[in-house]
């Protein structure tokens, strides 16, 4: 358990559709509390599969379960070790378009009818203003990683990347998974719900509503850039390993195993 305080606590710029996590900043770790379920176990279990997957380290960020005093509240979170760099910050794709086209990336996708044409859209806009190549990989990645663990909260405002204050870009590690697993179980996923029909709820907020349209239009276009490694043994002995509420870890597992079945392709070599 960790304590933290006032003056750790960290302004919300980037809010979820959901609301927004109490957040907090050390000088080395980010925390972040669970606010509408378990984000914090989600994030974990989501980052530490990706280590056995295509995936360099360096592409995504890691996350433990954390316990967080504050104002004499014990919180269940999360923490990830700072990631920016010196002189380094996070531009989200809202941001930025809002910056170079007059509004933000949300209100323009939106007029474009096609899912592929909306996608295309996304990535050549995103290469055109910061000059980055091999956005259409990144994306794909992104996109494989939300399907799979059906996180429902990658809209306009947590798709991102880094800029300097050279004004130069780079690729944003992939992070912020914990609206991933059906983890909100105050509001859409109650944990006595039948879970193949709150599988079936669950939708993407990237730029269409459906995960496998979305998934599809991106390996349509864009062919297929990642794989997965874990095998079921892996899953039971990462949850197994954490203390945290034994119906939350045997609804993680169903979900994970029953994602394996749907897309087996993925870990095809």
């Amino acid at each position: 358990m960790i304590e933290l305080f006032e003056n750790q606590l960290i302004e919300q710029n980037r809010q979820s559709s959901k609301g927004n996590q109490l957040k907090w900043y050390d000088g080395e770790y980010w925390y972040k509390a669970d606010y509408t379920g378990y984000e914090g176990f989600s994030e974990y279990v989501i980052s530490h599969l990706l280590q056995k997957s295509s995936l360099d380290d360096s592409e995504y960020v890691l996350y433990e379960t954390e316990e967080i005093k504050y104002n004499l509240q014990v919180f269940k979170g999360c923490k990830s070790k700072r990631f920016l760099k010196d002189d380094w910050q996070i531009i989200t794709l809202e941001r930025l378009f809002q910056s170079f086209m007059g509004e933000g990336l949300n209100k323009c996708i939106y007029r474009i009818s096609g899912n592929e044409e909306r996608l295309n859209f996304i990535v050549e806009q995103t290469e055109r203003i910061t000059g980055l190549r091999d956005f259409d990989k990144y994306i794909c990645k992104l996109l494989t990683i939300d399907t799979f663990f059906l996180n429902e909260d990658r809209h306009t405002h947590n798709l991102a990347v880094l800029m300097n204050g050279k004004g130069e870009y780079d690729f944003c590690p992939i992070f912020d998974n914990g609206a991933g697993l059906l983890s909100d179980i105050t509001m859409d996923y109650p944990l006595h719900g039948n879970l193949y029909e709150l599988i079936d709820k669950v939708k993407p907020k990237t730029f269409c509503q459906n995960f496998d349209e979305q998934l599809e239009c991106a390996e349509k276009l864009y062919g297929r850039h990642m794989q997965l490694y874990f095998t079921k043994d892996d899953v039971n002995k990462l949850i197994d390993a954490v203390e945290y509420d034994d119906n939350i870890k045997v609804r993680v597992k169903n979900i994970i195993f029953d994602r394996m079945r749907t897309y087996q392709y993925l870990f095809e070599r």
